[in-house]
């Protein structure tokens, strides 16, 4: 039974989460205030949070950050931002932080059910590993969907091990921003170049932590993106 937090601050909002998610059979605990998560995270790990971007004590951009900033040795959860300020949407997505989805108030519930159950399905443990080797140390292992270069974690989120997948799947093709963004998010929704373009770039910078002089994502001018590891 997979575990979500809720974390908002309007009771009855809250309460309509509680139910539908608990009818659904996921595991579901309610924190009504953003300064109170990491503490509660530490003794209580779970599979998603279910953030709302507005708190009080702690915002919920700040909350999103110190979860994807991570504790060594700790899986960070999933993340779904909540928010009634579109002009937020590119930052929820992970121009800054990383979150791997977001929701518009107001919502339906069923759609939150929805999202949740597609963002679990990503991360969510096969039945049988698969681990994929490729060139330079990187494997992908599809059960934990986590990257590893020479058994280091890269610490991707959901959406970066979804474009590394793509991208790594077929060495040399070169994928439009428009391909890469369907492959990202499945659900029609209309999101930025610039989303993709940053998520790209905190993929490179990751690798290249571990594989400093190698570049294995080219960029190919007008056209998009590449996975091209040098011989």
């Amino acid at each position: 039974m997979a575990r979500i937090l809720i974390v908002e601050d309007e009771n009855k909002i809250a309460g309509v989460l509680l139910d539908y998610l608990r009818q659904s059979g996921y595991d579901t605990h309610h924190l009504a205030r953003g300064d109170e998560v990491e503490d509660w995270l530490e003794h209580h790990p779970v599979d998603l949070v279910l953030l709302d971007l507005m708190l009080p004590g702690k915002s919920g951009l700040d909350v999103c950050k110190a979860l994807r900033a991570g504790t060594p040795g700790k899986q960070a959860p999933a993340v779904i931002m909540v928010t009634a300020r579109v002009e937020e949407i590119d930052r929820l997505l992970g121009l800054e932080l990383g979150a791997d989805d977001y929701i518009c108030k107001p919502f339906s519930p069923r759609e939150v059910v929805a999202r949740v159950k597609a963002v679990l399905r990503r991360g969510m443990h096969a039945v049988e590993a698969t681990a994929d080797e490729l060139p330079h140390g990187l494997k992908l292992d599809d059960a934990a969907w986590r990257a590893t270069i020479a058994g280091h974690d890269l610490g991707l989120t959901a959406v970066e091990y979804q474009l590394l997948k793509v991208l790594s799947a077929r060495p040399g093709r070169i994928f439009s921003r428009e391909q890469l963004m369907d492959s990202m998010y499945q659900d029609e929704r209309i999101v930025s170049d610039r989303t993709v373009d940053s998520h790209i770039k905190k993929l490179r910078r990751k690798i290249q932590e571990h594989l400093p002089e190698q570049e294995l994502i080219h960029s190919v001018y007008g056209l998009g993106y590449k996975f091209e590891p040098p011989l």
